[in-house]
């Protein structure tokens, strides 16, 4: 994350947002440091919640919830774990947080957020089936730089990681 906010040290951000989760809001800390912008919390930014899942490795969860595991991978859209979020109702949590947020920021918005997050919203922009947003990588710390303007948007950069 270090290597992030140095990478964006040089572009103008005028305002950062971060998930209210620990991960994200000590990164979120990271760049408030180095850019000298306050940080912002936005819960409706956290993570999918997986439920009974939750905390569980992928092996765990194939071994407890055998069946689940395989319902989920044929229809990742829509598979809701017990107690949990499907990624269509990740979806519908973050892009109205996302929307709102893009469209009250004056100038260049920074979003401290999650993998899952980030897929659900790089999809809707660019058409992709959420069965499809495994096909998006997403690397701790990545930078994918969206512009936008009255027509559309565009995606400038996609899963970049500052080398060290």
């Amino acid at each position: 994350m270090l290597r992030t906010a140095e990478a964006l040290a040089d572009r103008s951000i005028d305002r950062i947002v971060s998930s209210s989760l620990t991960r994200c809001r000590q990164s979120g800390l990271i760049l408030q440091d180095r850019l000298g912008v306050e940080m912002e919390i936005n819960p409706e930014l956290s993570e999918i919640n997986l439920g009974d899942w939750e905390g569980l490795t992928a092996t765990e969860v194939k071994e407890r919830y055998a069946g689940q595991y395989t319902e989920r991978g044929n229809d990742l859209a829509h598979f809701r774990p017990k107690n949990g979020e499907s990624f269509n109702d990740l979806l519908g949590r973050v892009l109205p947080a996302f929307e709102t947020l893009r469209s009250s920021t004056d100038g260049t918005l920074a979003v401290v957020a999650h993998a899952g997050v980030n897929r659900v919203i790089l999809c809707h922009v660019l058409g992709v089936p959420l069965a499809n947003l495994f096909r998006i990588e997403q690397h701790y710390g990545c930078i994918n730089i969206l512009n936008y303007d009255d027509s559309c948007i565009r995606i400038n950069c996609l899963n970049y990681y500052p080398a060290s």
